[in-house]
């Protein structure tokens, strides 16, 4: 018999966090005097989301019994019988979503004690982590528009915040900002999405409107003949394309290494930017009656997971190439999404999220052994001297990669299948992406690797392309107006960080290998998104990987003779030859084709088109209305204009005040005789 879920638990599990977000947040800061300490800040925060995992671990084991939970909570108000609720839904997406975003939570809170140890922002990073735990877990556990649209929004906020944290960083500030103004663009289209929804559906609640689905699907948009599904479902994902980093709307996640490594991990890996994915797979039931939707989705996510991928090749920067390999993943899974592979996307989503948190923290832990160096130019041999944060990093880079047997394996291959098996206009293109893609992730992520693991000891020396303005910790030197040295000086040899560092990298290490085996088979191939996840028939790519599925071990020994296989082989082995054998390779590269690493180098150009045209054109457009809007309608006819009026009455009004009796005697005469004029009746002379 299926466990019952009790409301009042659920209720803890976002309400642990904030808790402790906000004793964190108040009595550890400036703001009411610092009365709590660094380790009290730091051990409520953390005891806040463990908290929330345990109970998430709980509610697991009863979903997976049977038991379910829809319903409200708290009714904030009802306006001409539409209800502003919170309520819940609880079944299998939702309580694996819980499970991976409180375990890489607890994860990044315990290795946090450690990274941030000298900041003076202690305190307040840890209630800012813990407030962005709520505000993700209030997103997913959502049975409703509104609660889906404050905890998306909120996510929002706090990573302003945190990509700011270090605010006297003038290259932070500048990155959050552009964090935020790209995120409400995405938003704008969200918020359109769901306005549309609910006009037409007359309810917030998802299972209402996904009630009325196909009385909707029968509808166009008022003045046009495009389907009003379809739009909605556009205007939705538009949202997806702002948190999920899809192009164009990418361009803020690169620079989101402005904050701290913790929450760079944080960010990527479990909570905003997956927030894009998991909201088109709960909308499943709506995005499958639109095939125009699915066909954007596909070719958007087809063009994120190549052309992104291409840019990691570039980077310097440990922190951007791991980046730029979250923007090639999202791809991904936002290719399955439009393949109809909702439960692929979200298998890669949960074991991107374990190898993806694992590879930026062991980016930061390789940060603090250089003493604040990020520039992989400048490594060199470190698994000599940091054992833990290699091995680590290495199973990282195989999951990522699509090693058989390794975690990223099972969910990546599944995806590449799942678009093979798809006929929807832009199939062709996404299927060359994501093979192309496998390829250029095994180049760009070894290429770190071998950079920062293995190879000449470059570390000690001067370099020409010394970078200070990458050091995570910059912001000291502007706050004491030092130039303070950042890298190992000569004589000086990198060290294995402390165990509040090592242990999630271990424990993230775990899931990241085996977690795919084990899971394939029931997310894919089973019963636990039955219910949850819709796919019409007519898409039958889940359909065709089910038949093909013959075990997770099967799977992986038939995936050593697979072009996804060889391909990543082929990335290994090139990045090995040019990096560890023959690095003439990559300098004749750079000399003969200097104009592609140009385009690559500025990204594309996208930064530059943003500020010239969109960011310009704004300019403009908001010049227009506010000389001829504010200026000349509001302020010149309206506010200036009804003064003058008021002057000009007052004036005619002034001259008929002359203080004189005998003039206000006479004006009373001729009232009294106008009355008498209008109001008496005149004699009648007709005969």
């Amino acid at each position: 018999m299926a466990g019952q879920l009790n409301p009042h638990l659920l209720l803890i599990v976002p309400l642990a966090p904030l808790a402790g977000s906000l004793i964190a947040g108040l009595f550890g800061t400036k703001f009411f005097g610092n009365l709590i300490g660094r380790k009290a800040s730091h051990s409520v925060t953390i005891l806040g989301v463990l908290i929330a995992f345990i109970l998430s671990l709980h509610t697991m084991s009863l979903v997976l019994d049977g038991a379910t939970f829809n319903d409200s909570l708290y009714t904030w108000m009802t306006v001409a019988g539409l209800k502003l609720e919170v309520g819940f839904l609880i079944d299998s997406l939702t309580a694996m979503m819980m499970c991976v975003v409180t375990f890489v939570s607890l994860m990044v809170h315990i290795y946090t004690i450690g990274y941030m140890e000298e900041d003076e922002g202690y305190n307040r990073f840890f209630s800012y982590i813990s407030l962005f735990t709520f505000a993700m877990l209030m997103l997913v556990m959502s049975n409703n528009f509104l609660q889906l649209f404050f905890g998306w929004e909120a996510v929002g906020l706090v990573s302003y915040l945190l990509i700011g944290f270090w605010y006297t960083k003038p290259t932070a500030v500048v990155a959050n900002m552009k964090a935020f103004l790209v995120n409400r663009i995405g938003d704008f289209g969200f918020i359109l999405g769901i306005g549309l929804l609910l006009a037409y559906a007359g309810s917030m609640d998802y299972a209402e409107v996904f009630a009325k689905k196909d009385e909707l699907a029968l509808l166009t948009l008022p003045g046009t003949d495009w389907m009003l599904l379809t739009v909605a479902c556009i205007c939705l994902f538009i949202g997806a394309m702002g948190k999920s980093a899809q192009f164009p709307l990418h361009v803020w996640l690169p620079d989101s290494m402005e904050g701290p490594t913790p929450i760079s991990a944080l960010i990527h890996a479990a909570t905003m930017v997956t927030a894009g994915i998991f909201m088109v797979a709960r909308m499943s039931p709506l995005f499958e009656l639109s095939d125009t939707a699915l066909s954007f989705i596909l070719i958007i996510g087809s063009i994120t997971a190549l052309f992104m991928g291409f840019l990691g090749i570039i980077q310097n920067d440990i922190k951007r190439v791991v980046a730029y390999s979250t923007l090639s993943q999202l791809g991904y899974m936002t290719v399955a999404l439009g393949a109809s592979a909702y439960s692929v996307a979200v298998f890669h989503l949960m074991t991107h999220a374990f190898f993806k948190a694992l590879l930026f923290l062991a980016a930061g832990s390789v940060i603090i052994g250089m003493h604040h160096d990020q520039d992989i130019r400048n490594m060199g041999g470190l698994r000599k001297y940091m054992k833990i944060t290699w091995i680590t990093s290495l199973l990282g880079s195989l999951a990522l990669i699509g090693t058989p047997l390794f975690s990223g394996f099972y969910s990546k291959d599944s995806i590449i299948e799942a678009v093979h098996a798809t006929h929807l206009a832009g199939a062709g293109f996404a299927n060359f992406a994501v093979l192309a893609g496998v390829f250029v992730t095994a180049f760009y992520s070894f290429r770190m690797y071998f950079l920062v693991f293995h190879g000449e000891e470059r570390f000690g020396k001067p370099h020409a392309h010394d970078d200070p303005a990458h050091d995570d910790h910059a912001h000291a030197d502007d706050e004491h107006g030092d130039a303070a040295h950042h890298g190992l000086a000569p004589g000086q040899k990198p060290h294995e960080s402390p165990w509040v560092v090592t242990l999630p990298l271990i424990l993230l290490a775990i899931p990241s290998v085996v977690i795919g085996y084990f899971a394939i088979e029931p997310m894919l191939h089973g019963d636990f998104f039955k219910g949850v996840i819709t796919v019409d028939p007519k898409h039958g790519g889940m359909a065709e990987l089910n038949e093909m599925f013959h075990g997770a071990m099967a799977m992986a020994i038939h995936g050593l003779q697979t072009a996804p296989f060889w391909l990543a082989l082929a990335g290994v082995a090139s990045a090995y030859y040019c990096y560890m054998i023959n690095p003439r390779v990559p300098a004749w590269f750079f000399k003969n084709f200097h104009a592609l690493y140009t385009l690559l180098d500025n990204k594309y150009y996208m930064d530059k088109f943003n500020e010239v045209v969109i960011a310009r054109g704004a300019r403009v457009l908001g010049g227009g209305f506010s000389n001829v809007g504010d200026k000349t309608l509001i302020d010149g006819l309206i506010v200036n204009g009804s003064a003058k009026l008021v002057g000009w009455f007052s004036g005619i009004v002034r001259t008929l005040q002359t203080g004189y009796i005998y003039h206000y005697a006479f004006v009373m005469i001729l009232g009294v005789l106008g009355f008498l004029i209008y109001f008496l009746p005149f004699p009648s002379f007709a005969q």
